[in-house]
């Protein structure tokens, strides 16, 4: 059979008037159950039936309908995280696994380490990773990142929330809000548990699929392009990709089960290309439901316990002491505080600066030393705005004013240099 060409998403598809683009659809993932409007993308038929595997023609539309009507409640699997943002190195190697501040949470390990959820986030940001998952509805979940030595998991079984760091052998144990327990994860729900950090619940395709798919518009390319085997199992592939020629996303493509409606696998690809920037999926999954013991935990004997509600709480009354301490923080509401122009993939975050800038490598002392590492890894900007300078990675750029404004976005130096002149 021959190779149907993908088709180019075009506007015309009934506009904003559509019904489709206002009727919201929810879809399962295994960690937390969000919703996804399949109809905020206008598209016309773009089928995928060749390649491999031989499977029946669909068109974007019908796929992203697809995605948003599976309500995969039950799996387990092995999820294969592989990051390439291009993070410049910091000086000393920057923290370990579990370095850094700790959030408040006060569950240090006999090293110094601390078994916070929140500090085991760095470690997704570069490199290759090893992620087991398994869910059971929306009150029963696992996730953990398995090292070479170690493992680190979070269980959250109806109210009750663990975070377990094997190396250090802490134990962080938080109790979930009581409405949480036994309660079903909505598109629209607010209420998840705090004690499940965000950029664990969203380490998934599931997940990461489903904030692409958001950010989808009339600025995007929707088609299906072709069939993959992923983890074992058929799957279509949904290649999206920005309009906006400033972005520096290339490409996203989403394998999707073809029996499921799950997405298998994501892939970015920054538009410099190389490997991909982002690249998620699953090496093995199973959609029965998971063995009871999957979400039970009990410390090890010598296990550190620390009781992350009151180290919670604690952390909370000094957050609230500091931010009273900080007059900074009114300043920077007084300056109009954080602002996004633009849209779609070209958006860029604004921050306005207090006139302080940054330190340069002709300073003394700290900030000199400061000034020299920044100069190194920055590149000179000039405008009608004046000057500043760029950091870059792989996907999202940076201009530090010298005034002390902020602009960034995953978008190229030229965008930032246009956005930071049109608000001079």
């Amino acid at each position: 059979m021959p190779r149907n060409e993908p088709t180019e998403v075009t506007d015309g598809w009934d506009g904003g008037r559509s019904p489709r683009r206002r009727k919201a659809v929810r879809y399962g993932v295994p960690v937390a159950v969000a919703g996804v409007a399949a109809a905020t993308i206008g598209l016309v038929p773009a089928f995928a039936g060749s390649g491999s595997p031989d499977l029946p023609k669909i068109s974007a539309q019908d796929l992203i309908a697809k995605i948003a009507k599976s309500d995969v409640q039950q799996l387990s699997g092995t999820v294969r995280v592989t990051t390439d943002l291009g993070l410049p190195s910091l000086p000393g190697g920057g923290a370990g696994a579990f370095g850094g501040a700790g959030h408040g949470d006060g569950a240090k390990g006999k090293d110094g380490a601390t078994a916070s959820p929140q500090n085991k986030l760095m470690e997704l940001a570069s490199g290759a990773h090893t992620l087991r998952v398994a869910a059971d509805g929306p009150a029963k979940q696992r996730v953990s990142i398995v090292d070479e030595a170690a493992e680190y998991s979070i269980i959250h079984n109806g109210n009750q929330v663990w975070a377990y760091d094997s190396g250090t052998n802490t134990a962080v144990h938080s109790t979930a809000a009581a409405h949480d327990k036994g309660a079903r994860w909505h598109h629209d729900r607010k209420d998840a548990p705090k004690d499940l950090p965000k950029g664990l619940k969203n380490a998934t395709p599931q997940d990461l699929a489903q904030q692409a798919l958001k950010a989808a518009g009339d600025t995007t390319s929707v088609t299906v392009d072709g069939t993959a085997r992923v983890a074992g199992r058929d799957a279509y592939q949904l290649l999206i990709k920005p309009k906006q020629s400033a972005s520096t996303i290339g490409s996203i493509r989403i394998a999707v089960d073809a029996a499921k409606g799950v997405p298998l696998k994501f892939t970015l690809t920054p538009k410099s290309g190389g490997a991909a920037a982002i690249d998620v999926g699953y090496t093995a999954v199973d959609f029965a439901k998971p063995a009871a013991s999957s979400f039970t935990f009990t410390p090890p004997k010598g296990a550190k316990v620390v009781d992350g509600d009151k180290e919670r709480a604690k952390a909370a009354r000094q957050h609230g002491k500091d931010f009273k301490d900080r007059k900074g923080l009114e300043d920077f509401k007084d300056r109009g505080g954080l602002n996004v122009i633009g849209k779609g993939w070209t958006s860029i975050a604004t921050i306005k600066g207090s006139g302080s800038g940054l330190p340069t490598g002709k300073s003394h002392g700290a900030g000199g030393d400061a000034g020299t590492f920044l100069d190194g890894i920055g590149e000179k900007a000039t405008g009608s705005f004046g000057s500043g300078r760029v950091f870059s990675t792989r996907l999202v750029n940076a201009l530090i004013t010298d005034h002390g404004t902020v602009y960034v976005g995953a978008v190229d130096k030229q965008a930032l240099i246009d956005a930071a002149n049109a608000a001079k």
